[in-house]
This record gives structure tokens, sequence and C-alpha cells, in this order.
């Protein structure tokens, strides 16, 4: 997969296929909207799902980290989808093979459970998080505050593409605004929301393999 090295902020982002970032300086690796257990979620309540989505997302996850070796994986947000159930146990025997990275959640609206099951997943929680005044937040912001630049996740962000006719496509972003960034949601089983620019925006859409500036 072709990804897009994007210096802004006077930092260095590596834009993944894979819908994550890796900050070269700090050395992370960042997803947002993994929704972990959300399959298990809908089937509890009768909705046919197919299993294995969580496993899908993981394993994807892993390839990400045994290629760049962050020290760190930040998830903004949204990390989990409910209460705990059996892909919480699964992530669990997962999380042994990388007990030497830090993961750190910024805790979003669907990450409900216990403190204690955190802490049994040894996954720090934050209200919010500052690393080189790059601030992260789960819900997104649209105004300078205070920081050098935020960066967000929850709307599951995506840009429509026009052909030369009428042809309309609809594909997963990074978006940067002038103040506040959103990232895309890592997970699978997530919806996409139609995201509205200004010219002064840059985004960088998602098209299979490939980074592609949008705009």
């Amino acid at each position: 997969m072709v990804g897009e090295i994007f210096e802004f902020q006077g930092q260095r982002w590596h834009l993944l296929p894979e819908k994550a970032v890796f900050w070269e300086e700090e050395q992370a690796l960042i997803v947002s909207d993994i929704h972990l257990g959300k399959a298990t979620h809908f089937r509890k309540a009768g909705i046919a799902v197919p299993s294995g989505i969580g496993q899908e997302d993981l394993f994807r996850l892993q390839k990400l980290i045994i290629r760049y070796l962050p020290v760190r994986v930040i998830i903004v947000g949204d990390m989990f989808h409910s209460a705990e159930n059996s892909e919480v146990q699964y992530f669990k025997l997962w999380r042994q093979q990388f007990a030497n990275v830090t993961f750190e959640l910024v805790e979003g609206n669907h990450d409900i459970m216990a403190t204690a099951v955190y802490e049994q997943l040894q996954i720090t929680v934050h209200e919010s998080l500052t690393i080189r005044d790059i601030h992260f937040i789960h819900e997104p912001c649209d105004e300078a505050n205070g920081f050098r630049y935020t960066f967000s996740g929850h709307l599951h962000p995506a840009y429509v593409m026009q052909g030369t006719g009428k042809q309309r496509l609809r594909l997963p972003c990074f978006y940067f605004g002038k103040h506040c960034g959103i990232l895309p949601a890592f997970g699978h089983f997530t919806g996409h929301a139609s995201i509205d620019t200004s010219e002064t925006d840059i985004v960088f859409v998602i098209a299979g393999k490939t980074i592609i500036r949008a705009q």
C-alpha cells in the first residue's frame, strides 16, 4: 500500500491507506474509531452481522505495528463500541504480543467500560491528550482552542469526488482544517459522513491502497 508523507505543523505525518497515521517525530501510530465489539453487540441484539470483523481490524493494526515499530499507539476515541464482550477478551490476548508498546485511548462516547477493564487491558485512558502542543480529542472542534493543532475522530469523515461527467464517488478521508483535523474511522464496521470543506482546507482521500490529495 502506498502512503503519503505530509509535512504539517512542523511535523511529519505518514498518512496510510489502512486509515491510520504514523507520527514520525513521536514514533506514534494514530488511529480512531476502531469500534471493537460492535459486531458482537449487534449479533446479541439479533442483527445478522458477520463474525471476525474485530479480529480483522486488529490484524491490520498488528501489521502496522510490526511495520512501523511505534513506541505508542494513540486511539482517538471509540476504541470499543459498548460494554465488555468476547471481542474485548480477544483484544486482551492480542495485546500481550506488544507488551513494550504503550496504548493510549482518548475517551470517546462509546468507551463506556469500567476503569478496571482498561487497566486489565493495559490501556491508559485520557479525556484528552496533548503532545508537543498537538491536541487529541474525540469530538471534532471547529475553531482555535489554544493548541498548535487539534486532531479528532468521531465523524468517520468522507469526501465526495466528482468526475468529468456526473460521476460521484464518496471515499474515506483525512481532513485538515485551519485549526482542527479529523481522522478516518479505522474500523471496517463503521459508516461514513460526508464533510463540508472550504477552499483553504486540505483533504487526502483513501482510494483503495493509495492516498490521493483531493483538495
